[in-house]
């Protein structure tokens, strides 16, 4: 079975980003980056996607919206991640 496609719109600087793109490269996921620091056509297609999200970073894994890092992170805890991961 092959891999979801992972997308995570980040800014600039946002801690909450880096601790989200590490827990996805401990677990050796590849994922696409978004940067939506200067706004743009990124942060259009991302509340396109998420129309109340108002904070980065908003991560993507297939068809599934997760949220943020707190709830990345909660996946993690629960032993959900991996087969979210999995496809």
């Amino acid at each position: 079975m092959n891999a979801p496609q992972i997308d995570i719109y980040t800014k600039f600087a946002c801690p909450f980003c880096v601790r989200a793109k590490r827990l996805l490269t401990e677990k050796g996921a590849v994922f696409t980056e978004h940067d939506i620091t200067m706004g743009g056509p990124g942060r259009e297609e991302m509340l396109a996607r998420a129309p109340n999200a108002m904070t980065v970073p908003q991560i993507f894994i297939g068809a599934v919206h997760v949220g943020g890092s707190d709830d990345l992170a909660a996946l993690e805890r629960e032993g959900k991640l991996d087969a979210l991961l999995a496809g």
